[in-house]
């Protein structure tokens, strides 16, 4: 299993439109294979940070979604949907492998 962590830089004036972007993420990943663990947005302290964690079962479905990813419909609104808002400054990707036991 490979977890997904992103860590975006937001703008905090637009908090509305990423929590409407991160709603529209939650089910794309979830149909593409993935486990979607949520998007934790700023409640005390920084006002600009958000994260998302998911999660799928190999690196190489994760890099099957993101091909798959970039030619369906939905994925490629939301995108667009961040692109027109501007409600996303910058993000940072890492992966992460966990241990339960």
């Amino acid at each position: 299993m490979i977890t997904c962590y992103l860590r975006y830089i937001i703008d905090a004036d637009k908090l509305g439109e990423f929590e409407h972007y991160a709603k529209l993420w939650i089910p794309l990943v979830n149909r593409f294979g993935g486990q979607h663990h949520g998007y934790f947005l700023p409640s005390e302290g920084a006002n600009n940070v958000a994260y998302a964690l998911f999660s799928f079962p190999s690196l190489a479905l994760y890099e099957q979604y993101r091909i798959d990813s970039m030619q369906d419909a939905e994925c490629l609104a939301a995108f667009a949907y961040a692109k027109s808002t501007r409600c996303i400054i910058s993000y940072e990707r890492s992966f992460l492998r966990p241990v339960f036991e």
